[in-house]
């Protein structure tokens, strides 16, 4: 799944801060120790680069000023996470400049201190010190940690070995599997950060789990939550031309299998509504939307809010995550789980099967397309369950394999919290009827896992997601400063 901007273009990578470190006065009494370090720290900034950053080098900082000046690039560099790769000993005084704040408080951005010893293990009779010195990265981490722990600047730690492929143990494969799962956290924590969610009408009437309280979302997490009416998308439909309505019909057409119910006219309108959504993201700046309206007696507004589960999906599968209902927390997970290259569907629980061990989880609004076993199909509905209107509507099943749950809920104090599972999606028959439906088996029986995840207190919506993102959803919720629950 292609990480792509609102008008299809790829995304700005993220920047990426990185600097080594050693002490200035090793370099007149080994000779050749500067350069060997200064090798080992390209290998890790061509790694960082291999996986898609923007990787904005300091270079090997040997004094405290070069840290300063290290910390004020990082700053007007706007990076996202700071990599701090220790290659030898060096003192603290030379890290904590590079990190902290112009204004003094808190860091520029996440820290994470790379221990990645170059040799599995030293040839301890022919080592002599310069050689030691080499290999000496486990040495001055404790040193930084406290550092770090004194001044209550969070950080992180991986340990291992420089080279992923040595032949004499697993601990380099290991060690940047763990880095590139930061790596991914920090762009969806970033991500987050700077979103910008469009929330089009209201929530739905009565579904109080869905409520928000806007500004202390953005003040938890950064967002900002730009209102709109239904005007809004409604001048936008009104002003879009056949020849954008026939390009989004081949569109539609190439993407969905059309039902025998889709007729001609419902099709050309579910079109030019979908134009009418890239306008309003493309004009707003969007990279999320919630939405639902009621709608009253088969008026303009109704008919509108009854025709955008297509574009919607089209517009979910490009990385814009739209949530139905009003669901502006779970449009945020959906937004997380995309950023972290696992798609992200708007899903419920549908039904507990006690007989083959699986819960059936679904909705009928948006789906995350990319993620469909199959071409997805394209139904006309007549009705919508508990909604007015009619139109059509998505259905698919995601790809059968590893999945994730991920939630975004209240605690108890007026905080928020992630909830997330891990889980198989499993072959077999769905309901035909129009709606996004999954067979979805967890490691608990059906009875206590929703037991469980229900006694976490969240929206009766969450994202689903394909891999196993548990790992790396531990980490974002570190960089979030969000407490995480994990059921399983």
């Amino acid at each position: 799944m292609t990480a792509t901007e609102r008008d299809g273009s790829e995304r700005p990578p993220l920047r990426v801060g990185v600097f080594g470190i050693g002490p200035a006065a090793y370099w007149p009494q080994f000779a050749g120790l500067r350069e060997r370090l200064e090798t080992y720290q390209r290998q890790v900034e061509d790694r960082l680069a291999g996986m898609g950053v923007e990787v904005v080098s300091a270079g090997l900082i040997d004094t405290a000023p070069a840290a300063r000046a290290a910390g004020v690039r990082f700053a007007r560099e706007g990076v996202a996470l700071l990599v701090c790769y220790a290659g030898t000993y060096a003192t603290s005084s030379q890290v904590l400049p590079a990190v902290l704040a112009p204004a003094g408080r808190g860091t520029i951005a996440p820290v994470l201190v790379l221990n990645l010893q170059p040799a599995a293990a030293l040839d301890y009779p022919n080592t002599d010190t310069g050689e030691w010195l080499a290999n000496c990265s486990a040495c001055c981490v404790p040193e930084i940690a406290t550092a770090f722990a004194r001044t209550g600047i969070d950080f992180h730690v991986v340990s291992g070995v420089l080279d992923p492929d040595d032949a004499h143990t697993d601990a380099g494969a290991r060690a940047w599997a763990q880095i590139a799962g930061w790596v991914r956290a920090a762009g969806a924590a970033h991500a987050l950060r700077r979103s910008r969610i469009g929330f089009l009408g209201h929530t739905y009437p009565g579904m109080l789990d869905l409520y928000a309280d806007l500004p202390r979302w953005q003040g938890l997490l950064g967002i900002h939550v730009e209102l709109l009416e239904l005007e809004d998308l409604e001048t936008r439909v009104e002003t879009v031309d056949e020849p954008d309505v026939a390009a989004k019909i081949d569109q539609m057409r190439a993407t969905f299998e059309l039902d025998p119910s889709v007729d001609d006219e419902s099709l050309a309108w579910s079109a030019r509504v979908a134009c009418g959504l890239d306008r309003l993201v493309a004009d707003f700046d969007l990279q999320g939307l919630s939405y639902y309206y009621r709608g009253l007696g088969g008026n303009a507004f109704e008919r509108l809010g009854a025709s955008l589960i297509a574009g919607n999906s089209l517009l979910t599968a490009r990385g814009i995550p739209c949530a139905g209902e009003g669901d502006v927390q779970t449009c945020l997970a959906m937004l997380l789980i995309d950023r972290l290259g696992a798609g992200g569907s708007f899903t419920e629980f549908y039904a507990m099967d006690f007989r083959d061990g699986f819960v059936l989880m679904g909705h009928d609004g948006p789906g995350h397309v990319a993620m469909s076993d199959r071409r997805p199909v394209l139904r006309q509905l007549a009705i919508y369950h508990g909604k007015r209107g009619y139109g059509l509507s998505v259905e698919f099943a995601v790809k059968h394999g590893p999945i994730t749950l991920l939630g975004l809920t209240h605690t108890r104090d007026g905080g928020l919290k992630l909830l997330a599972a891990q889980g198989e999606s499993i072959p077999g028959p769905i309901l035909n009827i129009g709606n996004t439906n999954s067979r979805l088996r967890f490691a608990l029986d059906p009875a206590a896992f929703v037991t469980r995840w229900s006694e976490e207190g969240p929206p009766h919506h969450c994202a689903l997601g394909i891999g196993h993102q548990v790992p790396t959803i531990e980490k974002l919720a570190s960089l979030l400063d969000v407490p995480l629950v994990v059921v399983a």
